[in-house]
């Protein structure tokens, strides 16, 4: 057998463009006699996940066209892709089998998944049933995604008199989680005494990133194939036959080290956000720190300098250094930029409100003006150009509410929401590996929001050191303060920092989507409500 593992790159909603384009993967493998089946990830036709889209009469009336369509379009090559399916019990998930013009069979997904950032209980029916069809002398089984991660369905398809297996997948990324999978993926395999081939779905969707990395494990549970992440790709996997069939060693793709991993996810996260919305590039507040300066060089890597534009607004309390650090670094990676003091509309607004404020002493009021003065600015040059903004302010911040509403946090995609601030210099120092485009001095000085004279981070938060470990303890684990304070953290700083958290849900609600990296991400997976008294 030639298999064909198609790590497409769909775009959710797209059911007639995601069609021709399995069309055209296929006929072409055909053409080439290249394979002799083609195997495409869950929901390909639609995109994953197409959460309320499939609650559309209309759009479900798409997908079976498109079906229809294939059917009549690809022939002498059998496919295997994943679509929603409407019968009498409900919607399913299926895997369809298509060949030479007949639906030759499909199997409807058994095992829901509806945690994290999963809904699908909210949509799907589970099948009740295994499937196993016949392809060139061998009965293969068919998966869906989270079937492979329950010992059920496997179990049943082995019973059925598969030989081999076929897992489609829809699987968002997080650090560390293909691992995972093969990890998973070989334990099956070597339960049942048969291979399986792991399709996996690549590309940006709103706040997911899918890193494709398929790959193929042996009835040994030995990895045999791997094919690279991240990619829009094809990779022909030979089988010979036998009871069980035998995978051919194949080309195993590496694994990207941890921070090459999270870098590449955040910028296919951005590329394809920008791409797929229709935007005409993208641009930023540049400050001449940490944060921008990492979603700057992020921005370029996804999108091109040319597609990247820099707006510089220094104040009052901006130090010189600031502006010189972001205007080489501007300089060094061919990005268009642009100085705008924001001094005047600063002095407008104090002289506006100075009725109302009289006899009141500065304090946060006058720094978050600062910041909504630049957001006005920002989001006025968005909307003359049609470039999204992109906000750079990152986890430790959004955690702890040290962010300005409708300040830096007016844009339309944060691409640092899920990157604690420790980790942003791991990934500065990361891209500086391949050429110096962050400034040293970025990465050495004290940060600071410089909406205050020698104001620092430090001056209100605890070491990031430390309130990054609070934090990955407190939002990614769900530990309480008593076993954060057994683990040997002071006991004032993390009840602090978790009455920050708590009390600036309502910040959080109102940013802007950003890329999920970790295993619990604020948006679809960390879901607290705003006004609760626990």
């Amino acid at each position: 057998m030639r298999i064909l593992m198609a790590q497409m790159n769909p775009r959710v909603g797209d059911v007639a463009g995601n069609g021709a384009r399995i069309a055209e993967i296929a006929n072409a493998a055909r053409d080439r006699d290249a394979a002799d089946l083609v195997v495409f990830p869950e929901l390909a036709l639609t995109g994953y996940p197409p959460e309320d889209l499939l609650l559309r009469p209309e759009f479900l009336d798409r997908v079976e066209t498109a079906v229809a369509h294939l059917l009549e379009a690809v022939r002498g090559i059998t496919l295997i892709l994943g679509y929603p399916r409407r019968s009498v019990g409900g919607l399913h998930n299926v895997a369809g089998i298509l060949r030479d013009g007949v639906l030759v069979d499909e199997y409807a997904k058994q095992a829901l998944p509806n945690y994290s950032v999963f809904d699908e209980k909210r949509y799907f029916q589970p099948g009740p049933l295994p499937c196993v069809f016949e392809h060139e002398g061998q009965r293969i089984g068919l998966t869906i995604c989270e079937d492979i991660w329950e010992e059920g369905p496997a179990r049943q398809a082995a019973a059925a008199g598969a030989e081999m297996l076929i897992n489609i997948n829809a699987s968002p990324y997080h650090d560390g989680k293909q691992l995972e999978r093969e990890t998973l993926l070989a334990m099956r395999a070597r339960e049942h005494r048969l291979p399986i081939l792991y399709v996996n779905l690549v590309g940006g969707q709103d706040e997911l990133v899918f890193d494709g990395g398929s790959f193929v494990v042996d009835a040994a549970g030995e990895v045999c194939q791997r094919a690279p992440l991240f990619a829009d790709c094809g990779c022909l996997v030979e089988i010979d036959p036998g009871s069980p069939p035998r995978p051919r060693p194949g080309a195993l793709a590496p694994y990207p080290e941890q921070e090459a991993g999270i870098y590449e996810a955040l910028v296919v996260g951005i590329r394809d956000y920008v791409r797929k919305n229709g935007f005409q590039g993208a641009l930023l507040g540049l400050s001449g720190g940490i944060d921008s300066a990492l979603t700057l060089a992020l921005a370029v890597d996804a999108l091109g300098a040319e597609q990247v534009e820099a707006v510089l607004m220094p104040s009052r309390y901006t130090a010189e250094i600031s502006i010189e650090d972001a205007q080489q670094q501007a300089r060094q990676l061919g990005v268009r930029s642009q100085l705008i003091p924001i001094e005047p509309a600063f002095e407008a607004f104090l002289g506006l409100l100075s009725a109302r404020f009289a006899g009141l002493e500065p304090d946060t009021t006058e720094e978050n003006i600062q910041a909504r003065c630049r957001g006005v600015i920002l989001m006025a040059i968005s909307n003359k150009s049609g470039r999204i903004l992109l906000t750079t302010g990152n986890k430790s911040e959004m955690a702890v509410g040290y962010a300005t509403l409708y300040g830096d946090m007016a844009g339309g995609f944060a691409p640092l929401k899920d990157v604690s601030k420790t980790l942003v210099y791991r990934l500065a120092r990361y891209r500086n590996r391949a050429a110096q485009v962050i400034p040293e001095r970025v990465l050495t000085r004290a940060p600071t929001a410089e909406l205050a004279p020698n104001q620092t981070d430090q001056d209100s938060l605890p070491p990031y050191d430390l309130l990054d470990q609070i934090l990955s303890r407190y939002i990614e684990q769900d530990q309480g303060v008593a076993e954060m304070v057994a683990a040997g953290l002071p006991e004032a700083e993390v009840r602090r920092v978790v009455r920050l958290v708590d009390r600036n849900e309502y910040k959080r609600r109102q940013a802007p989507p950003g890329v999920r990296i970790t295993r619990r991400a604020f948006g679809r997976d960390r879901r607290y409500p705003i006004t609760n008294g626990f």
